[in-house]
């Protein structure tokens, strides 16, 4: 068998005439020609339909007898064949996350495999992730300098759409005074409103603590109750530190790094517990170039800012005077004279600060 080449000799399917082809392993290969010069007939009638066929005569009999049969193609030989995957040309999808995984759906089949039968190892010492007991995690929480200040909290919602509100009720019922929502701590008498259409992380502050010898008790009972209510998952929140999550299903002994059960979603770009955080799994990102938006030799006044040159829209335009009348922005000065700080304004806007600005419509 070939190990860099897909061989094929006499191949006459359709209307190839006899012909010899010897295609590279690993490649990206196009097969290009007029129409009715064989293309389908290569790639789809002969190559295709050989390997599913070889596919097809590896399984046993009682699993062939539902599947349909191919008949084998016109062909003298085919050496080098792997597994062959074709896809519908009517069903592919412009969106910039389909692959050819996600086309052909093998893509969910792995994520299961991957979850399912998957053993997860500690990335920093390789060692095979293990679940934690309670005395464990206390151990390490304790194990913090001394007058740690830290929350205790239970991750009931993690990535859910909806309003949550039962559960915000059954959190009041029982007790608790504090939750942590999108990041915010917000009181549980608080009258909280949630988008049902967006994505939401809800977690119950268990307790308050100052690491102290004496808390090992209140810190054990703490993270019980975390536990049972985070489903087996605890959050560690250090005041001005780094967050620790710690399991009862899965936690590397010696390094003390955490890892939640493996689910399918983890395995997902389309998910964001699996996609990367920059990309947020469409293999791209956006960046602003600042020598595309703004012209160092004229002033705002005089069009420097390139996208507001050409706008007639007064709301862009109200909301461009009220930023540079707040940050004491010469309007008059050219852009490339202007501080560092204020230009970074003007690119990349205020963060999460806002500020009020008039606007009157044109019908007043």
């Amino acid at each position: 068998m070939s190990k860099d080449a897909l061989i094929i000799r006499g191949a006459r399917q359709h209307n190839l005439k006899n012909i010899d082809v010897k295609i590279p392993r690993d490649q990206f290969v196009v097969i290009t020609g007029l129409s009715g010069s064989g293309k389908s007939s290569l790639a789809f009638d002969t190559i295709y339909a050989e390997g599913q066929r070889r596919y097809v005569e590896s399984l046993s009999a009682y699993a062939r007898q539902f599947l349909g049969q191919m008949d084998k193609p016109d062909v003298d030989l085919i050496e080098g064949l792997s597994p062959a995957i074709s896809i519908d040309q009517r069903t592919t999808s412009r969106n910039p996350r389909s692959t050819v995984g996600t086309v052909t759906e093998i893509y969910d089949y792995l994520r299961l495999l991957f979850a399912r039968i998957g053993r997860p190892h500690c990335p920093s010492c390789g060692q095979p992730i293990s679940r934690q007991t309670v005395e464990q995690i206390v151990d390490q929480i304790l194990a913090l300098p001394d007058r740690t200040r830290l929350q205790v909290l239970a991750p009931v919602v993690r990535g859910r759409k909806g309003e949550h509100k039962r559960t915000l009720e059954e959190i009041r019922q029982d007790g608790f005074v504090r939750v942590r929502i999108n990041g915010e701590i917000r009181e549980v008498t608080e009258e909280i409103e949630l988008d049902r259409n967006k994505q939401h992380n809800l977690e119950i502050v268990v307790d308050r603590l100052i690491v102290r010898d004496d808390i090992a008790g209140r810190l054990s009972d703490s993270v019980q109750t975390a536990l049972k209510w985070g489903s087996g998952i605890v959050y560690i929140d250090v005041i001005d530190g780094e967050e620790l999550m710690f399991s009862e299903n899965f936690a590397c002994i010696d390094c003390g790094i955490s890892m939640e059960e493996l689910t399918p979603r983890m395995f997902s770009f389309n998910s964001p517990f699996g996609a990367c955080p920059t990309c947020e799994g469409l293999g791209t990102r956006q960046e602003i170039d600042p020598e595309l938006v703004i012209n160092p030799n004229l002033s705002i006044d005089d069009g420097g800012l390139i996208p507001w040159r050409d706008s007639k829209s007064r709301w862009l335009w109200a909301m461009l005077e009220s930023v540079c009348k707040k940050y004491e922005i010469d309007t008059a000065v050219p852009l490339g004279e202007l501080p560092a700080d204020q230009v970074e304004i003007l690119l990349y806007g205020l963060g999460r600060e806002l500020i009020s600005f008039p606007y009157t419509n044109r019908a007043g």
